[in-house]
């Protein structure tokens, strides 16, 4: 994964909002070098695809991982509209929750786009979120471009990550 950004997309209203959000569901866009039906179009599990090797390659991991769990995969696998990304204040949501590093990171990506665009946040996020193991934190921390003090929080913060 390089970079995450929230947002909306998979209907038709122009320039939603979270307060406004028309026929949109909630997602997550990835870039990149679940098995239960929602209860509302809003928090579906969906994929959506820019090309068709995209489509291919979407049907193919989830008809793989139906096979895997002898169940039916209940995320869809659309073609993508446009995206639509959230307002600033949901972007890297566990990152703004910690004072120290969102700071110390905001101070890096003066930008609000810079901010949400970036990979390093992103990570950082992912890992105060709960995501990812000890050992991958240990590993790209020096890449993060944190201060000292900025490392230190974070590895404090990710004691509970899985080896």
């Amino acid at each position: 994964m390089i970079r995450t950004r929230v947002g909306y997309s998979g209907g038709a209203k122009r320039n939603p909002t979270y307060h406004d959000l028309g026929d949109h569901s909630e997602t997550i866009q990835i870039d990149f070098d679940p098995t239960r039906r929602s209860w509302s179009r809003q928090y579906r599990t969906a994929l959506f695809f820019h090309n068709e090797e995209q489509k291919r390659i979407a049907y193919q991991s989830r008809d793989r991982e139906a096979a895997r769990i002898k169940g039916k995969i209940q995320t869809e696998v659309l073609p993508a509209t446009e995206f639509y990304a959230a307002e600033d204040y949901h972007q890297k949501y566990y990152l703004r929750q910690d004072f120290v590093l969102g700071t110390e990171l905001q101070a890096i990506f003066r930008s609000e786009h810079d901010f949400m665009n970036s990979t390093a946040a992103a990570r950082v996020n992912g890992y105060l979120g709960g995501y990812g193991t000890r050992s991958a934190l240990e590993e790209e921390i020096d890449q993060l471009g944190l201060s000292e003090a900025g490392r230190k929080k974070l590895l404090e913060r990710a004691s509970s990550l899985r080896r």
